[in-house]
């Protein structure tokens, strides 16, 4: 863990203070994206396949979710866990429902009417991570939202389980519960070009879901294709910023920190601490907690990317978040709406020590799929919006294209485009 004291940086030191991990934007994954890019838009399926094959030890597979299977995923799961999962499902489900976009229509004056229309996109690609982790929650809050927005054909991809390859039983249930007809046992990059080029499985129009640095770089790379499919964020390993004062407690803050580097050893956590007391309780935590978890190994070398900042008041740890621009955010402070009005770059913020970023991972409703890597700067989280797209209608009676024929057509004129103009004046002569 490296320690700063932010007020005493200068602008590079704070730049290099908030620098993600380097790996993440290492050539060499960029160059195996474009192998393998280039091997499946030239083989189609046989180019996945021998991905697969490579790097996962195993063949693509798609497996039908019906009856049968999913009784037999079920039968593994205790009762405590489907009831999880129910809630689960359903918060995500209420959430989304209550935000889905509707129709908007303005009179902008008399004549003049103008209305957004909303429609659910033709397909979507969710890719679950499913490597050192079976992320079901992931599926949920992707296959959740999607089919609120009435998306026809939602496409899983998840990486093969460990052992004899069978997916998680909780990934089969939660899909199933999520209304999903089958999903395809296929990882990485190549999952990301099977999708991009419909090899295997159908083409999808645009892409969701988190994943390592290459499922980032080919989600990325596929995007800037003449044709290629839309992503959904730059959702790449995971992080978390917790903003904490005196008041906090340094075992609830150490809990969360640890939550979030056990991801992966690409994740990274930071903490924006307002006095050194908090800095020094929250590192001892950390060396507290960290050795009794199964994931221990991960989580330590996450920790060697961690930060740990002191500042000088909540206005200057309102500053360090906005500029590192955080996936997750935890305020442990006292003033929380007030450090509130100074955020701006955030992707989801959880408020106070009953606010576990946990309870977002997995069932409080809002997806967990967010912008990472400083992308909250422009981009939103994952919600129903996400799968759905809108076109404006215009309409406009006599009066209202009297009214406002002349001043289209002068602005016309102005720009050079006389047959515009034309199109406004023969309507009212």
């Amino acid at each position: 863990m490296k320690r700063f004291e932010w007020s005493n940086l200068n602008a590079a030191e704070r730049q290099a203070a908030l620098a993600r991990p380097a790996r993440r934007r290492d050539n060499e994954v960029a160059d195996v994206v474009r192998r393998i890019f280039d091997d499946v838009e030239r083989e189609g399926e046989a180019a996945v396949r021998r991905w697969s094959e490579t790097i996962d030890k195993r063949a693509p597979q798609t497996l039908a979710l019906d009856a049968a299977t999913v009784d037999a995923a079920r039968a593994k799961l205790s009762c405590e866990d489907l009831e999880a999962l129910d809630i689960a499902v359903d918060n995500v489900t209420r959430y989304h429902e209550a935000i889905k976009p509707k129709t908007q229509e303005i009179e902008i004056r008399a004549g003049v009417r103008c209305r957004r229309v909303w429609r659910a996109i033709a397909s979507c690609g969710l890719y679950i991570p499913g490597g050192t982790a079976p992320l079901f929650s992931t599926l949920i809050m992707l296959a959740a939202p999607a089919r609120v927005a009435g998306v026809r054909e939602r496409i899983i991809v998840t990486p093969p389980g460990k052992g004899d390859g069978a997916p998680h039983p909780m990934i089969l249930a939660a899909a199933a519960a999520c209304g999903v007809e089958a999903l395809s046992l296929v990882g990485g990059a190549q999952a990301i070009a099977a999708l991009t080029f419909g090899a295997g499985v159908p083409k999808a129009e645009k892409i969701f879901g988190p994943g390592n640095a290459f499922v980032t770089e080919a989600k990325r790379y596929a995007a800037s294709l003449p044709g290629g499919p839309v992503i959904d964020v730059p959702a790449g390993p995971s992080e978390l910023m917790v903003i904490a004062d005196d008041g906090a407690d340094p075992r609830i803050v150490a809990a969360d920190l640890l939550s979030q580097a056990e991801h992966d050893t690409d994740a990274q956590v930071v903490l924006v601490a307002l006095s050194d007391s908090v800095v020094a309780a929250v590192a001892a935590e950390l060396e507290k907690q960290t050795p009794l978890l199964p994931r221990a190994e991960i989580a330590q070398a996450s920790l060697a990317q961690a930060r740990l900042i002191r500042v000088r008041d909540a206005q200057e740890a309102a500053d360090v978040s906005n500029a590192y621009a955080p996936e997750h955010l935890s305020l442990q402070v006292k003033q929380t709406d007030a450090l509130i009005e100074n955020l701006d770059n955030a992707g989801a913020v959880f408020v106070g020590a009953w606010s576990a970023e946990t309870f977002g991972d997995y069932i409080c409703g809002p997806s967990h799929v967010l912008p990472t890597d400083g992308a909250a700067r422009a981009w939103s989280g994952v919600n129903v919006a996400s799968f759905m797209k809108s076109f404006v209608v215009q309409e406009m009676n006599e009066q209202g294209a009297r009214e406002l024929a002349p001043a289209a057509a002068r602005l016309a004129r102005l720009e050079g485009l006389e047959a515009h103009a034309r199109a406004a004046d023969v309507r009212v002569q």
